[in-house]
């Protein structure tokens, strides 16, 4: 047993300090990031942010709504095969830019990667597990990576350094990075492992950076500030959950209480979601998730412009004139306190 005595801190810890600008407008701000990838060599350009992989923020018609800001989406695992059939993916090029067809690492997951990815022609992947650390998971990587060399592939979760350089050396081109920080999980109870998302994000951008990969923020976002300071952070992507949930286009049932409408909105761990796709919590293992019912929210894309809109004020405040400059230009100021709630 040992202990790290060096602080780490969370998005709530810390605000990011204005600087002199030059900026007239919030408009003057551009969002988009190009990236090439080191394993798959492809090439994009967007506005980095991508919706979870959860059947309630991944789905089609969320994607449909993101990838008309130039926004991603991690489709969730369990979407069927009728469904890519029906949107007619090949001819929505698009829409294929900016989805990443996800799976886990059991052998019907990967059957039904290979018939996703034929049926869609797809050429991203995400590989999604709760614990990146295993080896089963690096062997699953580097099989996934021989068998489709040119695809984009995103992988993880992991918090720290030394195993983001493991799964870019195995053959992963965006590292997933987060345990425990999202809004519905429950891993850092249940389990008590995590680590503070801040400091996980500059840890592991900071491996990545070092060997060529690039990573996701995934999870602990619960506002547009915490985006900014994401990207401030090193980031890469961001992948967002509850932001996302809640609204027209997301997953989760409708539910009417007292003449206001709620939808729900379930961790992939939660007993919800394991009773709809694995027949219930298996007794080796505990429920790592919640659910919980949100005010019904509406069309996504107002929430979208929201984001867009934050993040281009956080850029304003620092004197960045593209997303890209955003972690050059940010110096992070540790508070107790970040909002005046005495209305909340």
């Amino acid at each position: 047993m040992r202990i790290e005595s060096e602080i780490k801190l969370d998005f709530k810890d810390v605000l990011i300090r204005p600087k002199r600008s030059t900026l007239v407008s919030r408009s003057d701000v551009s969002l988009e990031r190009t990236y090439t990838f080191k394993h798959s060599g492809r090439s994009w350009t967007g506005v980095p942010i991508v919706a979870s992989n959860m059947d309630t923020t991944g789905t089609i018609e969320t994607s449909q709504v993101l990838s008309s800001f130039g926004m991603g989406t991690t489709l969730h695992k369990h979407i069927p095969l009728e469904e890519y059939e029906k949107h007619d993916f090949p001819n929505n090029p698009k829409l294929l830019e900016n989805v990443f067809i996800s799976c886990g690492i059991k052998e019907h997951d990967l059957e039904k990667l290979d018939q996703v990815l034929e049926m869609t022609q797809c050429k991203n992947i995400c590989i999604d597990v709760a614990n990146g650390y295993t080896e089963f998971f690096i062997s699953i990587i580097r099989k996934i990576r021989a068998k489709y060399p040119t695809h984009t592939i995103m992988a993880g979760n992991v918090v720290t350094g030394e195993m983001t350089e493991a799964l870019i050396l195995s053959g992963v081109d965006i590292v997933k990075v987060g345990i425990g920080p999202g809004s519905v999980c429950l891993t850092r109870k249940l389990a008590g492992v995590g680590y503070p998302q801040l400091s996980a994000v500059i840890e592991c951008a900071d491996a990545a950076h070092g060997l060529g990969g690039l990573i996701v923020a995934d999870g602990g976002c619960t506002n547009p500030g915490d985006i900014a300071k994401a990207f401030g952070a090193g980031a890469d992507y961001v992948m967002l959950g509850g932001m996302l949930a809640g609204h027209t286009e997301s997953g989760g049932e409708l539910i009417t209480k007292n003449g206001i409408i709620y939808k729900t909105f379930y961790g992939m761990s939660s007993p919800e979601a394991m009773n709809k796709y694995s027949g219930g919590v298996a007794q080796y293992r505990a429920s790592e998730g919640k659910c919980v019912e949100l005010p019904y929210r509406g069309p996504l894309a107002e929430t979208v412009k929201q984001i867009l809109g934050g993040l281009r004020s956080a850029c304003t405040y620092v004197g960045a004139s593209a997303l890209k400059e955003l972690s050059k230009r940010t110096t992070f100021v540790r508070v107790s306190q970040q909002l005046n709630n005495i209305f909340s």
